[in-house]
């Protein structure tokens, strides 16, 4: 038995030869997603403009907002809400945080 086979590189390492995108959020040249994370038109936008890196950060804030507005993703409206915050991470001026939010503090 040998050491250092079969487990797959974590996501955020890119592939010798992978693919690139120009990232839409950091405005260069990345390394990007491997699959386009929805079947639709937004999600083919995402896979051929989004890096990795800047989808990663998507999914925490998205995180951040369906805790914040507390929603509910069986709801369509609720759907439909987090597809215009993630429109707007992207192409627009940012998500936009809830009124009443106070983000976490640094543990320094």
């Amino acid at each position: 038995m040998g050491c250092g086979g079969g487990f797959p590189p974590p996501m955020d390492v890119e592939k010798p030869g992978g693919r690139k995108v120009f990232c839409v959020k950091f405005q260069r040249e990345m390394a990007g997603l491997d699959e386009p994370p929805f079947d639709n038109d937004l999600g083919q936008r995402i896979y051929e403009n989004v890096s990795k890196e800047a989808w990663r950060l998507w999914v925490e804030q998205m995180k951040m907002i369906m805790n914040e507005y507390r929603l509910n993703l069986g709801n369509p409206d609720a759907q439909e809400f987090l597809m215009k915050q993630m429109e707007e991470y992207f192409w627009g001026a940012g998500a936009a945080f809830p009124p009443d939010y106070v983000p976490p503090r640094s543990k320094a």
